[in-house]
């Protein structure tokens, strides 16, 4: 008895050169935050360090740069929503059209 059928050729990995990443996907937008607060952890660091201060700038600026994060992915959030439901109203409005003038 034959369970599995035999590859006739060998199975590769074809490499898109057409594919981007778009950027306001769930992974672009968890490698920004990455970016951005590692980056402002770092500054408030080197402030610390340059001042010779305990880790209240390190600390003040991580905060800052979550709170940026939160304000810009509530802004595109808001944004996309925006576009879909116009995009919905626009779709809703040519169907009534065409049942008004059916």
């Amino acid at each position: 008895m034959k369970l599995l059928s035999r590859i006739t050729r060998p199975l590769r990995r074809t490499v898109r050169s057409d594919v981007r990443v778009d950027p306001t996907d769930g992974p672009g937008q968890g490698l920004d935050a990455v970016v951005v607060l590692a980056l402002f952890l770092g500054l408030g660091w080197l402030i610390d360090r340059l001042a010779g201060t305990t880790p209240i700038f390190m600390i003040v600026m991580t905060v800052l740069g979550a709170v940026g994060l939160f304000a810009k992915f509530k802004y595109r959030y808001d944004e996309k929503m925006n576009q879909l439901e116009d995009e919905r109203l626009a779709k809703l409005s040519g169907q009534s059209s065409q049942r008004e003038a059916a």
